[in-house]
């Protein structure tokens, strides 16, 4: 259906369709184990997790200051995050009773009875735990500002959709989303590189030149991108959110204004390659722009309809254009470096 108005039912993302109940949903008996919990983790959202870590060390190897081993337990931070979040927000959303039977977006394992709350509320801990214990180690490289991010992180992830006041449901998921999967990834990722050649491990403070206006900056793209994604699933949802209470920014927005937003936000990341470029980096640093194409066919499904047919696949391919885009980025930032 290609109306504004106009909603079908979206297959579920892992199921067959043989599986499906009457109301589409998979029937929880049909689904095995492994597959449900792999329907939990999400694993199609990890480029949101992956993408600012790739910039980050992209700007590391350009600065002289790259650290593999660093950049790995970042990436592997991240990734935990990111999973940990989808399995607290599958949890939560469950809990609260917004994630309807006849909901556009992929399926919702606890929604959906496929596993038990209980299940998949421990899952989430064990993961962010897992994300702790992984951070150890960069806080041993960065110090106390690397314990404040990711206490932060974690209490972001959890309080998005959990907690006495779930702030997604106030309209502020996509602020999150722009601060932490962009600006706070990227800008991380460079320090804990460079803060093992400029400072001494387990510093209180930010040594000077371990965040740099320039690592700020290439987080833009990534923020960008990410909270893109969040827009066009808050698009989709938008009339089961509102009928649920659930007040994301496209319930308060509208469609239009929606629209605009993600347009905007998808521009973002273009219009900083080009400022890189102004500023002395090399050409290079332009290859973010042969993903143009993929973001103008993305923008014609998101100007156009709101039904999970369309949306899921452009939730998906914003989530790649993500990955390209940042892969790209950090190609063109580490530049000469990479010779």
């Amino acid at each position: 259906m290609t109306t504004e108005t106009g909603t079908s039912r979206d297959a579920p993302e892992e199921a067959s369709e043989a599986a499906d109940g009457p109301s589409g949903e998979p029937n929880p008996g049909a689904v095995s184990r492994s597959r449900a919990w792999l329907m939990a983790a999400r694993p199609q959202t990890l480029p949101a997790g992956a993408s600012p870590v790739v910039v980050g060390t992209g700007l590391a190897i350009h600065d002289s200051v790259f650290a593999p081993l660093a950049a790995v337990f970042a990436l592997a931070g991240a990734l935990l995050l990111q999973v940990g979040t989808n399995l607290a927000n599958d949890y939560s959303d469950a809990v609260r009773g917004t994630d309807p039977a006849d909901r556009e977006g992929f399926t919702r394992v606890t929604a959906a009875g496929i596993l038990e709350p209980v299940a998949v509320r421990r899952a989430a801990a064990v993961t962010y735990g897992l994300a702790i214990l992984v951070g150890c180690y960069l806080v041993y490289l960065g110090g106390l500002p690397i314990v404040i991010v990711g206490l932060a992180s974690v209490v972001a992830g959890v309080t998005y959709t959990g907690g006495p006041l779930p702030y997604g449901y106030r309209g502020l998921g996509d602020l999150f989303v722009f601060v932490f999967f962009g600006l706070v990834a990227v800008a991380g990722t460079y320090y804990v590189q460079a803060v093992v050649h400029l400072a001494d491990p387990l510093p209180l403070g930010i040594p000077p030149g371990t965040v740099t206006g320039a690592a700020v900056a290439a987080g833009l793209p990534a923020a960008g991108l990410a909270t893109a994604i969040l827009v066009v699933n808050n698009v989709r949802d938008r009339e089961t959110d509102a009928a649920a209470g659930k007040r994301t920014l496209a319930v308060v927005l509208g469609y239009r204004v929606s629209r605009l937003e993600w347009t905007a936000l998808v521009g973002l990341a273009y219009v900083v390659p080009v400022g890189f470029w102004l500023a002395g980096y090399s050409p290079v640093v332009l290859l973010p722009l042969a993903t143009l194409p993929l973001a103008g066919s993305v923008g014609r499904t998101v100007w156009t309809r709101t039904d999970g047919d369309a949306l899921n696949p452009a939730l998906e391919r914003t989530g790649k254009l993500l990955f390209a885009h940042s892969t790209l980025f950090a190609v063109g930032l580490a530049g000469p470096g990479l010779l």
